[in-house]
């Protein structure tokens, strides 16, 4: 199998290439590379851990079928990921979970109480006015492992459409550019569902940690 400095994948036109010739040692590369996060990301919009599964084999399969057509307008990976989200919202939709990406143009769902920001009127509105307590760095593995966990519930709770614009940005770290052109979304809707989205999880994470810090 092919090896790359680092651990880190060469440039886009490399791989395209690779792969257009048949190379499996690039595409093993990305498998064990992209594999895990497309998991994640399939199983935002499928109902079991199976399905997500199918979804991504499914999505190597298309990749491999389509990429003598990849025309470089975006990175590889981005393409990529647009296969992986529309397979998985064909299938989270025959699987009747999920509504259409289209159904509804913002998510509700709770967020942070409005009235802990100030107004427009204040020096510097929106922005906090009692700051919200630190949070203790985990100081040993269970500590952290109970955090990993509280996230994981948070994010399965959240909408969908929250659920996978924070699975892309603070999961697989994607750029804002890179989440609108997976999803052909608007820069604004993104930034709305991410807000919304981590506005939930902080919530969730500050009242754990208020309770830590109270035992302690």
């Amino acid at each position: 199998m092919a090896s790359f400095a680092g651990g880190a994948l060469p440039p886009d036109h490399v791989i395209v290439s690779a792969l257009r010739a048949g190379d499996e040692a690039m595409f093993a590369a990305l498998l064990d590379t992209w594999s895990r996060g497309m998991l994640r990301v399939a199983r935002s919009y499928v109902s079991t851990d199976d399905s997500a599964e199918e979804v991504v084999q499914d999505t190597w399969l298309a990749v491999i079928g389509a990429i003598d057509d990849f025309e470089g307008r975006s990175s590889v990976r981005t393409w990529v990921y647009r296969i992986l989200v529309n397979a998985a919202k064909k299938r989270g939709l025959r699987e009747s979970r999920t509504l259409p990406w289209s159904a509804l143009e913002f998510d509700g769902g709770p967020g942070v109480d409005p009235s802990r920001f100030h107004g427009v009127d204040a020096g510097l509105p929106g922005s906090w006015k009692v700051a919200p307590a630190a949070w203790p760095t985990p100081e040993n593995q269970a500590l952290a492992a109970e955090v990993r966990g509280l996230i994981a519930e948070a994010l399965a709770e959240l909408p969908p459409r929250q659920r996978i614009v924070i699975t892309l940005r603070d999961v697989e770290g994607c750029t804002s550019e890179e989440v609108c052109d997976i999803l052909d979304i608007s820069p604004a809707n993104q930034r709305v569902l991410l807000h919304r989205a981590r506005s939930v999880v902080r919530d969730r994470l500050e009242g754990y940690f208020r309770s830590v810090m109270a035992a302690e």
